[in-house]
Formats: structure tokens, sequence, C-alpha cells
């Protein structure tokens, strides 16, 4: 079965706010079948900075990466986020 990358880019309610444990909250929250494959940070502007992370999920995922984006809007310490780009992944 095949599985789809989602790129996703998160934008920290603070500049104060620590990216490693932010990266670990939704980490801990994603779904069974999902997994959190990498995460880089990224300078913005003034200091803050963004996490730009790659998450796989199975590709027969109902609504999309509807359910990633509830996960994200949920974390405590996310201002925002955008969804980059969607790769299918086949193995």
């Amino acid at each position: 079965m095949a599985k789809v990358l989602v790129i996703v880019k998160v934008y920290p309610s603070d500049i104060d706010v620590d990216l490693d444990k932010l990266t670990e909250a939704i980490r801990s929250r994603l779904p069974e079948g999902y997994e959190l494959a990498g995460s880089q940070t990224e300078p913005i502007a003034f200091g803050l900075k963004a996490l730009r992370l790659q998450i796989v999920m199975p590709e027969e995922t109902e609504g999309g990466t509807s359910r990633i984006e509830e996960i994200l809007g949920g974390v405590e310490g996310v201002q925002e986020f955008e969804v980059e780009a969607v790769h299918r992944l086949s193995f």
C-alpha cells in the first residue's frame, strides 16, 4: 500500500516557543498510521523561526490532509500552518 508525504510549514505563536517541544507535541498527537518522518527549522524574520515538517500518512485516508490540519490547529503554540506539498510515495 502506498503512503503520502505531506510537507507542512508551522508558524509558532511567539518567538519564545521551544520548537523542539512543539515538534514533540505534534508527534505525540499523530494518530496510528501517521509518522513524523523529519523536521527542520527555517528562519523567517526578526528571530522568528518556522518548523517544516514531513509527515507520512496512509494514502487511503478520507479527507486528505484534513486530519493533520485538525491536529495542528489544536496544538498549543501553533499560530498558523500551511500545507506546502503532498507527494505519493510507493515502496
